[in-house]
């Protein structure tokens, strides 16, 4: 059984349960409560593409120092019950986080969403649908669009999910030959690869088919929360102009460079999002 204290500030008292959304979908929800003195708002958080918990240790160790912090497990993660012909697109994905606000009893103005990569492109989409509005969304290196090449599309397509230990090595190649740089930041690569390792073939696949036509640009209007947008310029996977140009579309939004996919998963990412969120309170 996995050892969820370590994702956490010492003491921190730890709830794990499945919550049902609908008759065909169910997803893993981790609430870790502060031991001490917490602040009045909760975190809901949303990790990207087929990511693991481990990936923001660091984050969620510091985070829950004084956050409540509900760390939802996305449809297209091993960890989730999905039946029938369910889509995993991103409408999909964004509509789940919006109903399990709604489950967690979450109340308007009490709460912040932090969602990395796709989860915080899926929170884009479906921001004109939350009933319950949170304070502010922190949004971590978000995809404006999902580039799959063409030969990879056709790899996709004819893939058998029992043979992604085939597949697997190939994409690693990929990834540290054309997106990642990793001599800028090796650990980036690394996470991806334990993320690739742990991934479900099956999601997956139908997950990248449902990205590769997607783009937000049109969803960017609708986003009538305080917004702040943290990016890492030396990022080349999440494309930094196109995340430049998300800011610049959205209504209110404040732009910070990390610089680096390693420090946006640090404690400094913790300490920037409570200074940006004093800074609201101070100026309602």
């Amino acid at each position: 059984m996995e050892d969820l204290t370590q994702y956490c500030a010492p003491g921190t008292r730890i709830f794990e349960e499945k919550i049902a959304l609908d008759s065909e979908t169910k997803l893993r929800v981790i609430a870790f409560r502060p031991a001490g003195k917490k602040r009045a708002i909760a975190v809901v958080f949303v990790a990207g593409w087929m990511s693991l918990i481990d990936g923001w240790r660091k984050v969620l160790r510091e985070m829950t120092r004084d956050f409540t912090v509900y760390y939802i497990e996305t449809r297209e993660k091993m960890s989730s019950r999905v039946k029938g012909k369910a889509g995993f697109g991103i409408r999909d994905i964004g509509m789940d986080i919006v109903r399990m606000v709604d489950r967690l009893g979450l109340k308007d103005q009490q709460y912040v969403i932090v969602a990395s990569s796709l989860g915080a492109t899926a929170v884009f989409d479906c921001c004109s649908f939350f009933t319950v509005s949170p304070q502010a969304l922190i949004m971590i290196n978000p995809n404006a669009v999902f580039r799959i090449p063409f030969f990879w599309k056709i790899l996709v397509r004819l893939f058998y999910a029992p043979l992604f230990v085939i597949f697997r090595p190939m994409i690693k190649w990929y990834l540290r030959t054309f997106r990642l740089d990793v001599q800028a930041d090796p650990t980036q690569y690394q996470k991806y690869c334990r993320t690739l390792d742990n991934a479900d073939p099956r999601k997956s696949k139908k997950t990248a088919m449902a990205l590769w036509n997607y783009q937000v640009w049109d969803k960017l209007e609708a986003v009538r929360f305080p917004t702040l947008v943290v990016g890492a310029s030396r990022d080349k996977l999440h494309e930094p102009e196109n995340i430049r140009r998300m800011v610049s579309m959205l209504p209110g939004a404040t732009y910070l460079d990390m610089e680096t996919n390693a420090r946006n998963h640090s404690p400094e990412l913790v300490e920037a999002i409570r200074r940006y969120l004093d800074g609201l309170n101070e100026n309602p």
